[in-house]
């Protein structure tokens, strides 16, 4: 294996000089894998403020402007965990580049899609390329940095530039959009990819597994198999509810599941090694990872409705009320790294969830009339609990995993990220719709005086409520909107209950499983 120079380092540091070299030279890799990072996570959250421009210029049908947001995601998780093993396999560095050329070339070829089937194919397609590079460069940290606790501040800075990413995504997208056209959005990977291209063969080190085996091409075929499907039937359920097309593509997904584990385990070089899950740690902190971007964004989910259709708040309006506490969550990964020196990570990751439990506490037990102080305490409190959990979580799962297996583990704890945000919009939003649509008791006036579509509208969604109050006349539209409003806090109340449960359980969970794991020395 080619990991650079990590027990050199170390021996390296009686005479100062060559360590304190090796040191620089680890940190300006770090520095250019932060690029790709950030325009991953920018990239996943930027698309939003884009989309009504895509719409007026490429006049997309429904289930194509659909298709615009789904394709990258659908291909991004299916390819994950081949990814992260072909990186383990042909090399992480290797496997870095050619995304980011690829991300880079499609990039500005789908910021000037002519047409919505030209855009469809350039998200998947790049999705396909960074499904390359968000495993690679958490694998690279791994082998760039051996020693735990420059590793754990490593992962602490890639989980911080990730967050900043999502947070700056929406703020980033819209300025682009307004300044430029959307294509802009995507034209932006070329400029932030050229440092990598340029730096990343000389400053980042290569590394691979010394003894990788064949790549099992049915494994790859069977992995998009169960992905593809399941993340499809969790945004199904999520946008049109329990179903026969979600929850049919789900049980598909499942059953492929089963069929790729016995595969796995039958094979001498599997494409995922299962016996890394029978490590308590790995799997904890899967599930810790899983749990913590749940809350995360099923939080993120109701509080962007109340701010914008309760408190009148426009979309980037929104985001910068938010932004405060995605600043915490970064805060939050940073100030653990030398905690764990301390306390037991298993107590620190517990904590985290905790945090998050008692963030939808507020929430739970609180009253939603007085504006969005209360809603917005609970996000800082629940953001504070996932930057700590999802920092030690990462270099738990990256420290249980042998340093030849680092590519798969790392593209395990990406596919946690995805399938953690999937499940917290899709679960909590289900329940918070169905809650919202059994409780709401519209006035009586309004089948007199709005067409029967409308009772209809206000009764699927919030934003249909608010849509046909607006054309309401006063005193029926104020009745509209102050009924609506109560059936969605009531749901509010419901989901916050359950995700107060979820992670209370968690916590307690993470508490016991990771309680052995020593401290940081």
């Amino acid at each position: 294996m080619t990991i650079s120079a990590g027990t050199t380092r170390t021996s390296a540091s009686a005479s100062g000089s060559p360590l304190s070299r090796a040191l620089w030279r680890d940190w300006l890799a770090l520095g250019l894998l932060m690029f790709p990072v950030l325009l991953v996570a920018v990239d996943n959250t930027a698309l939003t403020f884009a989309l009504p421009a895509i719409a007026g210029s490429l006049d997309p049908s429904g289930v194509q402007l659909l298709w615009i947001v789904d394709a990258y995601p659908l291909v991004l998780a299916g390819l994950l965990v081949s990814m992260g093993s072909l990186g383990d396999r042909i090399g992480r560095r290797k496997l870095l580049i050619t995304g980011s050329i690829g991300f880079a070339a499609l990039s500005a070829a789908t910021a000037f899609a002519p047409s919505p089937e030209w855009l469809i194919a350039g998200r998947a397609s790049l999705g396909f390329f960074g499904a390359m590079l968000m495993p690679s460069t958490l694998s690279l940290i791994r082998n760039i940095f051996p020693e735990p606790n420059r590793r754990r501040l490593a992962v602490a800075i890639w989980a911080a530039g990730f967050s900043g990413g999502a947070a700056l995504g929406p703020i980033f997208g819209g300025w682009l959009v307004e300044q430029f056209w959307w294509g802009a959005v995507f034209l932006v990977a070329v400029p932030l990819m050229l440092p990598l291209l340029a730096f990343g063969p000389v400053f980042i080190p290569e590394s691979k597994d010394p003894s990788p085996g064949k790549v099992d091409v049915p494994s790859i075929v069977l992995s998009l198999l169960v992905m593809v499907p399941v993340v499809y039937g969790i945004k199904d359920i999520a946008t049109e509810g329990p179903g026969p097309a979600g929850l049919g593509s789900m049980a598909f997904g499942l059953v492929m599941a089963a069929v790729f584990v016995r595969r796995q385990l039958t094979l001498a070089n599997p494409l995922l090694d299962m016996s890394l899950f029978r490590n308590r740690v790995f799997s904890m902190a899967i599930a810790a990872n899983v749990l913590a971007l749940f809350s995360f964004n099923g939080f993120i989910l109701f509080l962007a409705q109340h701010l914008q259709l309760l408190e009148g708040m426009s979309p980037s309006s929104a985001g910068i009320a938010m932004i405060p506490a995605l600043v915490a969550t970064v805060v939050a990964g940073l100030v653990v790294v030398p905690l764990v020196r301390r306390v037991r990570p298993g107590f620190v990751v517990g904590t985290g969830l905790a945090f998050s439990a008692a963030g939808y506490s507020l929430v739970t037990f609180g009253n939603h009339s007085g504006g969005p102080a209360l809603l917005l305490a609970a996000l800082l409190i629940l953001a504070l609990g996932v930057g700590t959990a999802e920092t030690i979580s990462n270099d738990l799962i990256l420290g249980a995993a042998p340093p030849e297996k680092s590519g798969a583990a790392a593209a395990i704890s990406e596919t946690g990220y995805e399938v953690g945000s999937l499940l917290g919009t899709a679960v909590l939003g289900s329940i918070l719709t169905a809650s919202y649509q059994h409780n709401l008791r519209l006035p009586a006036g309004l089948l007199e005086a709005a067409p029967p579509s409308a009772a209809h509208n206000a009764g699927e969604t919030l934003a249909g409520a608010m849509e046909v109050a607006s054309a309401l006349p006063a005193p029926l539209a104020d009745a509209v909107r102050d009924t609506a409003a109560a059936a969605f806090n009531s749901g509010v109340h419901i989901t916050a209950a359950i995700g107060l449960v979820l992670m209370a359980t968690a916590a307690v969970l993470a508490a016991v499983v990771l309680r052995k794991v020593p401290k940081a020395i």
